[in-house]
């Protein structure tokens, strides 16, 4: 992904996620790295239709220096937008606290994911009862710094 620069990001449209990642932006990390107790991090992928930057606010974990984020969706039957698009373009740039840089993302092999889902799990439990009503298998992402 290019830099952005002076691009245009626009923000997931869900009025809630919306305000989080102003006052995330607006505090440059202070306000937001931290919601309701769990630690998030902004996500910026290439819309893989419009090609245009597309930026969500994201709970994550950590393994080692890699960053983890599970592609929940709410525990919905389809993948959210955010990872259909860093699955055609793995180039993501990502805010964690003030920290802002270029990444690469890809999803975590069979052998992987057990371990980093309990991870995620101990952050967010909700992620198991998601996994057993979405009807498909949850991807977990693996992101790494460039």
């Amino acid at each position: 992904m290019t830099p952005p620069g002076d691009e245009e990001v626009l923000d997931n449209p869900t009025a809630w996620v919306a305000k989080h990642i102003r006052t995330y932006i607006e505090t440059d990390g202070r306000k937001g790295h931290l919601y309701n107790g769990m630690t998030t991090l902004l996500l910026s992928t290439r819309g893989r239709r419009s090609g245009l930057l597309r930026r969500t606010a994201l709970i994550y974990g950590q393994d080692g220096d890699r960053y983890l984020l599970v592609a929940s969706n709410g525990g919905s039957a389809n993948h959210p937008a955010w990872y259909l698009n860093l699955s055609d373009d793995p180039g993501v740039e990502i805010q964690v606290g003030p920290d802002k840089f270029a990444a690469r993302a890809r999803t975590a092999t069979a052998e992987e994911k057990p371990e980093l889902w309990r991870k995620m799990a101990e952050i967010f439990p909700t992620y198991d009862s998601y996994q057993a009503k979405a009807g498909r298998e949850i991807p977990l992402v693996i992101i790494e710094r460039v």
